[in-house]
């Protein structure tokens, strides 16, 4: 079964069992209901399923406490580990949205329908993603996400149209 990132589990906070989560999802109120399930991945691909108790946020903060972990002592091992969410648990989302990771391996073309490469990864740098498309003979091409480059991103057929502006081919 595949996995997919929710959070980073950053720190502990307070003495009842709160963690500090860095979210990647963008709808944490969706991951972190009271009785959400998550699957907490540390080092040697360790595993523990979880439910979640309590959720609030706290300065930039998404705080979560699990059944059965009460005090800090509880929850101290999982800081440094990811909380993730089975296939299966994947949100129903909008025809116009779409997941990261369905995102790698698409097919890149300009706006004449040339083949310009696959999308390899996605980076989080800061204002707005990244996506680097692998091509042949080619350096990797950096492909802002926003909307004067990703003209259209078609994950049905796994094709994403972009403008490639001037500069960003060099």
């Amino acid at each position: 079964m595949e996995y997919f990132d929710v959070g980073k589990v950053v720190n502990t906070h307070g003495l009842k069992g709160e963690v500090r989560v860095i979210s990647i999802t963008n709808t944490p109120e969706e991951r972190y209901f009271p009785g959400a399930a998550l699957i907490w991945f540390g080092k040697d691909n360790e595993q523990i399923k979880l439910t979640v108790r309590t959720h609030r946020i706290h300065k930039n903060f998404d705080l979560v406490a699990f059944d059965g972990y009460p005090t800090i002592n509880d929850v101290e091992k999982f800081v440094g580990g990811l909380l993730k969410v089975s296939e299966d648990d994947l949100l129903e989302l909008n025809d116009d949205e779409f997941y990261l990771h369905e995102i790698i391996g698409c097919t890149v073309i300009d706006e004449e329908g040339t083949e310009l490469g696959k999308v390899k990864e996605v980076l989080s740098p800061g204002a707005n993603d990244v996506w680097v498309v692998q091509r042949e003979g080619k350096r990797d091409l950096l492909l802002p996400y926003i909307d004067p480059v990703i003209l259209d991103v078609d994950i049905r057929n796994k094709v994403i149209t972009a403008h490639i502006m001037e500069g960003l081919d060099e």
